[in-house]
């Protein structure tokens, strides 16, 4: 159980900490000399055999509020000390403020330095607290008086922590490692090493991490776990990792970064969508409001984004979406807290619903009806069941729902994601590192638009033996990515809806013909053609004889050598079937007689110029007839023309 102490500057926190567990958690000589924490302290006194208790000591100063946000992460029940002489102060209410937007509702109070005031002023800060909790998660809470000084009330306060310790239920590790890295240094012998709390899954020596936002690979050479040697460190423990790898110098990482696990491929991000709430004493905030965020142990400007209207009242809450200036690590459930610009007021905070939110569509109904089904998961807590938004997607998303991302988003796996969607009753397509999960009635549509589009591409070009599938991915599906597309159309050929030819795809019952139009300009052409068999006009010279457009027989010529009526030998030369086999004749007995094929042969036998020969061998090469070796070829499919 991991123990965070709250409360305003100078209330006896650290050397309540101290008599408790005999460990000073202040460790930097500025601390010793000013009497005050400034970065958080950590503790872990001996129990007893199976329990694990720690202490968090996090600084009480406004100045050091960001640090306190950063000591918060991991922390199962809270300790807050308020002196008996002081009583309720400033910081006492905003650190109860931030610990309940960081979903903190577990813990009790410590009345300090009771050894300063009278029977009267206890009850009377007794009181006060009591008035001060009762419209937070930790209403009710147990108070205990001691004095750090005198040592009265400690032991009682140590039986009950340690007691809820020991009662503790171990919650279960989830998604994969992920660490808010708030220290950096290098050690001599041992060299780069991060602390931090671990926010999920686990961790062991050997292991292959990441470096976010950085991108870098290392490798954990060693780790301790809550201040001793570990081989493993899991969910909510105090990590200290040696890391080692290429560019693992102390300026490949600062504080706020993370530390994740190889697996886990969530890419820096600068917008979140989330869940806010604001504080009951907080202004009004304004779309596109300036803020500063604090996230994992970061601290960031940038603006608030608001989804759905145009301000957001004190106690109020709704969705929004945090436009950040600097990349962060994030995922669904991700806690954190928004300041005023001058980092001086808290304004109010949330959860982190979405990492990766889409750049159109961000106020549609199906996309915040997605974020609020995320937000009820994290309400439930984790490991988060995503039954819901999923369920709902497959509803309302006809192109269906990115499990990759969502898998990212939510640092879960996404094949039991997968596993989910089809115990939903949905269809799951995963191809070339795509997997996607749709409702039937939603690949019902999806195969209906594309049929449809074949049948509309049949009619407007009838010569084309189909569409060519990548092309009519894009034409149906613009919003799917091109291999779920493509996988659509293999499963319509596979049950025989769709016919395949080579790249291209049609109906069954097509069959290429030519339009009206073009057979009437094929019968107008083909006697200029056939003409001279061997040298036929080029199109531009057809163009001349018969007054028509270039571009227009151009076209026409391409639909009857789709048919086979016509080779396109180059883009300006068509020459009729029957010519070519007759050219490829005579390639092969040319070869047989000489044993390889020399241009000027040729030349000779079809009676044209040597550049016009030399592009028709060029074109048997390409269509795989022949194969040139130097000036010479050769036969590599004999019977291909026949």
């Amino acid at each position: 159980m991991i123990v965070g102490t709250a409360g305003h500057v100078d209330h006896g926190k650290t050397a309540l900490i101290q008599r408790l567990t005999g460990i000073d958690t202040d460790r930097l000589k500025e601390e010793k000399a000013r009497g005050l924490t400034i970065e958080p302290g950590f503790a872990y006194p001996v129990v007893t055999e199976g329990v694990e208790l720690g202490f968090v000591d996090v600084p009480g100063h406004a100045r050091f509020l960001h640090h306190m946000l950063a000591g918060s992460a991991g922390v199962d029940t809270v300790l807050l000390v308020v002196a008996a002489d002081d009583g309720v102060m400033p910081q006492t209410v905003e650190h109860l403020q931030i610990l309940t937007l960081l979903g903190l509702d577990r813990g009790l109070v410590a009345l300090t330095k009771i050894d300063r005031v009278d029977a009267e002023r206890r009850r009377q800060v007794r009181e006060d607290i009591a008035a001060l909790l009762a419209d937070t998660p930790l209403a009710g809470a147990m108070i205990v008086e001691v004095s750090s000084h005198s040592g009265e009330g400690v032991e009682e306060l140590r039986d009950r922590l340690w007691t809820a310790a020991a009662m503790q239920r171990q919650e279960t590790v989830h998604g994969r490692f992920r660490l808010a890295v708030d220290r950096v240094f290098t050690k001599a012998g041992a060299g780069l090493v991060v602390t931090g709390t671990a926010f999920a899954g686990h961790v062991a020596q050997g292991d292959e991490v990441r470096l976010v936002p950085a991108g870098l690979t290392a490798r954990v050479r060693g780790l301790r776990r809550q201040h001793r040697a570990s081989e493993r460190a899991q969910q909510g423990d105090r990590v200290a990792l040696n890391l080692a790898g290429p560019g693992m110098a102390r300026d490949a990482i600062q504080r706020g970064d993370w530390i994740v696990a190889e697996a886990l491929e969530t890419p820096p991000l600068r917008r979140l969508d989330v869940q806010l709430q604001l504080l009951h004493g907080a202004p009004v905030i304004k779309h596109w409001a300036p803020i500063h965020t604090h996230l994992g142990v970061t601290r960031l400007s940038g603006r608030l984004s608001l989804l759905e209207g145009q301000r957001l009242g004190p106690g109020e809450h709704g969705l929004g979406q945090l436009v950040l200036d600097a990349p962060v690590h994030a995922c669904l459930g991700d806690r954190f807290v928004i300041r005023d610009p001058g980092g001086r007021l808290t304004l109010g905070g949330g959860v982190v619903l979405d990492g990766d939110p889409p750049r159109r569509g961000q106020r549609r109904p199906e996309r915040l009806a997605w974020l609020r089904a995320l937000a009820e998961c994290v309400a439930s807590g984790p490991p988060y069941d995503l039954d819901l938004p999923l369920r709902q997607a497959l509803r309302q998303r006809p192109d269906g729902v990115d499990l990759g991302a969502t898998a990212r988003n939510a640092n879960a796996d996404a094949t039991a994601l997968a596993a989910r969607v089809r115990a939903l009753g949905g269809r799951v397509i995963a191809t070339q590192g795509q997997i996607r999960a749709f409702s039937h009635e939603a690949i019902e549509v999806l195969e209906a638009r594309l049929l449809e589009a074949v049948a509309t591409n049949h009619a407007h070009d009838p010569s084309m033996l189909g569409t060519e599938r990548t092309r009519l991915a894009r034409q149906a599906m613009p919003g799917l990515p091109e291999p779920v597309g493509r996988e659509l159309l293999t499963t319509l050929v596979e049950r025989g809806a769709l016919s395949a030819h080579g790249p291209f795809v049609a109906l069954p019952e097509h069959r290429a013909i030519l339009g009206d139009a073009d057979e009437a300009l094929w019968q107008r052409l083909e006697p200029f053609i056939a003409a001279a068999p061997f040298q036929p006009p080029r199109v531009r010279d057809m163009a001349a004889a018969t007054e028509l457009d270039e571009a227009r027989i151009r076209q026409a010529l391409i639909a009857c050598a789709r048919l086979g009526r016509l080779y396109q030998v180059r883009r300006d030369h068509f020459y009729l079937a029957e010519t070519v086999v007759e050219m490829a004749n005579i390639v092969r007995a040319l070869a047989e007689a000489h044993g390889a094929v020399r241009a000027a042969a040729f030349r000779d036998r079809i009676g044209t110029g040597r550049k016009l020969a030399i592009h028709i061998l060029e074109f048997f090469d390409r269509v795989g007839y022949t194969r040139r070796r130097g000036d010479e070829r050769f036969i590599r499919q004999a019977g291909m023309w026949r």
